[in-house]
């Protein structure tokens, strides 16, 4: 839909909003659909919240516009959406049935697709007044399992607080924020609340580290006087750490936050829950001093290693008018949940190491 442009998106909130429909979107899509509207459920997928992926597997109708179904998306397959006719919108149509058999495939741009539809449910009868009450009073019960909460530290700073302190900082402010790879990505979508398309960048499931840095520079450049924020991790803003020259000869106060945990977050999370605990080159021993670095390219840069000092030194770093390094040291092994491990249905999640929410198909 962020493809298909701005009018694309309106235009499916107006029918969302119309229906009364719940909506979810997927990582590549954050940001089409307003974050604060009641009908959003959250990202969708591997790192999706409860109420999203709980609201595809219990549904009985889909409609997918523009969207892949990816294994990041649907898990495992013939556990997805079992009881759901389904309806694809997308311009390719080799996407079309080539993951999963739908019902009623429509080919064509997301936003001449979705004009037409919205035609046709102006013409017809208005759907009645709380027709879907039943539905929404069950996905608020998987609302109030409240998935994103954490238990905040005294003594360190945990990554979702970084993300929370991110999300309360930028409210209003229109910032674009971009990210590199990784679970300072998961959580950033899980976290940041995008109101707008074009907001949030980021290289996708299977992306790039090292994306971060150069695409907030390229955002800078294209609007100058937006607030263009890079989250990235430790590992992922080495991949292209000397783009910081580039951010200085033309003069693009970008502002890089670095989630620095000290491993390859995502990587030895994976090895902790998927492999039994053998880890294998996610630990990074010899990280640079990346305050000191950043001074050297000519950045303004702090260092944050405690919780009472995150707000004033993130504060710091977003008022800045120049290119702006804050390098937080976040809780080293915290894994990011929710969680549908690989060969698992949107109904099989990981809430914590300790803790899953099932629940049985119902017929």
């Amino acid at each position: 839909m962020i493809s298909a442009g701005s009018e694309a998106c309106e235009t499916f909130a107006r029918i969302v909003r119309a229906v009364d429909s719940p909506c979810t979107l997927t990582l590549m899509g954050l940001g089409a659909f307003p974050a604060s509207d009641d009908h959003f459920l959250g990202m969708l997928g591997m790192h999706g919240t409860l109420e999203a992926n709980l609201a595809m597997h219990e549904a009985d109708l889909i409609v997918c516009v523009g969207a892949r179904f990816d294994d990041r998306i649907t898990g495992k397959l013939s556990s997805f959406c079992p009881h759901a006719k389904k309806i694809h919108i997308d311009i390719d149509a080799a996407q079309i049935n080539k993951v999963v058999k739908v019902d009623v495939p429509i080919v064509g741009d997301c936003g001449q697709v979705l004009a037409a539809l919205a035609d046709m449910l102006w013409s017809a009868a208005p759907f009645q007044s709380g027709h879907l009450a039943s539905w929404w009073a069950r996905i608020d019960t998987w609302r109030k399992e409240d998935c994103l909460k954490f238990a905040p530290s005294p003594t360190e700073v945990m990554p979702q607080a970084l993300m929370s302190e991110i999300a309360t900082q930028l409210k209003g402010r229109d910032a674009i924020v971009s990210t590199d790879v990784g679970q300072h990505q998961m959580w950033a979508a899980q976290y940041l609340p995008f109101e707008r398309p074009h907001r949030f960048l980021t290289s996708g499931g299977a992306g790039t580290m090292g994306f971060g840095l150069p695409a907030a520079i390229g955002a800078q450049v294209a609007a100058p006087d937006a607030l263009c924020v890079c989250v990235s991790g430790d590992a992922s803003v080495l991949m292209n750490i000397q783009e910081m020259s580039t951010a200085i000869q033309h003069r693009c106060p970008v502002k890089l936050i670095i989630s620095n945990n000290g491993y390859m977050g995502m990587v030895r999370q994976w090895q902790e829950l998927n492999h039994g605990g053998r880890y294998s080159h996610s630990y990074t021993e010899a990280l640079p001093d990346f305050v000191a670095l950043a001074r050297a390219f000519g950045w303004d840069a702090l260092r944050v290693e405690h919780p009472q000092d995150l707000q004033a030194g993130l504060a710091r770093c977003l008022a800045s008018d120049r290119p702006f390094l804050l390098d937080v040291k976040v809780a080293s092994q915290t894994n990011c949940f929710p969680m549908i491990p690989a060969g698992r249905g949107h109904h099989e999640i990981m809430l914590s190491e300790q803790r899953w929410y099932s629940e049985e198909p119902v017929a």
